[in-house]
């Protein structure tokens, strides 16, 4: 989420369990004109909402926004603007929650890997820790960045180490690096001033910070290299000007990674993990007011790309906007290396208007893993959760959906869907005001992603699935 750099608060460890909130499964499908009233819940017929745990204690509050989703191991950690939450999901109509941590620092973007979890701090603190207080990024003293946490037992996480990184973290991602005994942390970060003395322009890098499995203690910055180094999208037309990058998505296996760089969209090859090069680099000025993420189909020839139009706290998913703008941007991948060439064929937004209180445009998904096929599920905020099709790069489909109506009638309030994946036979998503949301696709189209099964998943670092696999 694009947002204003805003403030937080102490930390401690709780545990608990939560109510289990069940609703219906069906529901008549939506005209495009058809708002739900108030809190409404509406579905197309072939999804069931099977479960919702409310956010609850220190993360109850209307400011506690619930953010990214990581797995591991039949749980789900939510990640939260104080801390984040781990559910197990091992029974995915009754989840519950396991433990929760209160770190302040705003996003809280999570990954994971084994048995150590990653967090990112994007508010300045006074210190690393997780009782800092709120403190003005232009103090050179401030503190923001990577936080490191221990979940071999995940009713019990320990806090480990923290790194600083220029212009703290707005997102990660994870990319294992076995081959150095560690994993290497991505770090996106964007918005620099000349009054922020630990976020200066240009900001035309990410920071890479390598954490050794056995000595995670050991974390630290390794290196910051430059993606831009001719400077990015220059901001004079409809895009936003580039100053770093708000995401980035990798595919390990085929040495990928595609960037969503504010005014640009960049496929990177990192089969130098320490030196990622940019090989192919987008732009569209007509269209695209924020490019926030990307996916990769699982054939590795496609990538999906968001634009966050409005910095995800505007209603855009209306007739004035249009069906162009604030959407998925789909382009395929052709030629490998310095020959690699994205080519844009189709824009994907949801096909229902929602109402001037509720912010909707693109946001977080992942593939539904149906091989020979491309389906992905995303959320919309308050837009909710769509399932569609891309098979077709010409001719992308809705597949099935489920939402909300607003939060309120009368004010934008943000709210809706931050995060909606797919993990082992259910669609999970993290609704920044209403909690941890199961659903149950029931379709013949995706009825094959029910046999595949991940013990770990982070969206932003793809893996494959098949007969390849």
């Amino acid at each position: 989420m694009n947002t204003i750099r805003r403030r937080g608060r102490l930390g401690v460890v709780l545990a608990g369990a939560a109510a289990l909130v069940v609703t219906g499964l069906s529901a008549p499908a939506a005209a495009q004109n058809d708002i739900p009233d108030v809190d409404e819940v509406v579905h197309s017929k072939n999804i069931g909402h099977v479960a919702n745990l409310p956010k609850e204690g220190p993360f109850e509050g209307q400011d506690a926004f619930n953010s990214d989703i990581a797995f591991t191991k039949g749980h789900a950690i939510v990640g939260n603007y104080n801390g984040f939450t781990i559910y197990d999901v091992r029974r995915p109509n009754n989840p519950r929650v396991v433990s929760q941590v209160l770190c302040p620092g705003g996003q809280g973007d999570v990954s994971v890997s084994g048995d150590l979890l990653f967090v990112s701090t994007d508010y300045a603190r006074t210190n690393d820790s997780c009782t800092s207080e709120a403190a003005p990024a232009s103090n050179p003293d401030s503190w923001e960045g990577m936080k490191v946490f221990d979940i071999s037992d995940l009713a019990n996480p320990e806090y480990v180490s923290a790194v600083r990184t220029d212009c703290g973290s707005h997102t990660h991602t994870m990319v294992p690096a076995p081959e150095r005994g560690s994993v290497l942390l991505y770090v996106s970060s964007y918005s620099p001033a000349p009054d922020l003395p630990n976020c200066q322009p240009p900001h035309d890098k990410v920071s890479i910070v390598e954490v050794p499995t056995e000595r995670p203690q050991d974390a630290k910055l390794v290196s910051e290299p430059v993606l831009f180094p001719e400077g990015g999208n220059s901001g004079d037309g409809y895009s936003r000007q580039t100053t770093g990058c708000h995401d980035l998505t990798a595919y390990p296996e085929k040495d990928l990674m595609a960037g969503a760089c504010m005014g640009d969209g960049i496929l990177v090859d990192i089969s130098d993990r320490m030196n990622p090069k940019v090989v192919e680099r987008v732009q569209d000025n007509t269209n695209f007011a924020f490019w926030h993420s990307a996916t990769f189909n699982n054939e590795g020839t496609k990538v999906v790309f968001t634009d966050e139009l409005g910095g995800g706290g505007m209603a855009t998913c209306n007739e004035e906007v249009g069906p162009e703008r604030g959407a998925n941007g789909i382009y395929d991948l052709t030629g490998s290396g310095d020959d690699s060439e994205l080519e844009f064929r189709s824009y994907y937004k949801i096909p229902r208007h929602q109402g001037e209180t509720e912010n909707c445009v693109a946001h977080n998904g992942s593939l539904i893993p149906v091989e020979g096929r491309d389906i992905m599920v995303q959320a919309w905020y308050q837009g909710g959760v769509s399932v569609w099709e891309f098979t077709d790069s010409d001719k992308p489909e809705e597949i099935a959906y489920f939402e909300r109506g607003p939060l309120s009638d009368t004010e934008n309030i943000t709210a809706g869907s931050w995060s909606a994946y797919y993990y082992n036979g259910r669609i999970y998503s993290s609704d920044i005001q209403k909690g941890f949301d199961v659903l149950h696709i029931r379709d013949p189209r995706t009825a094959p992603a029910n046999s595949v099964r991940f013990d770990e998943f982070n969206a932003q670092t793809q893996p494959s699935y098949g007969k390849g696999r």
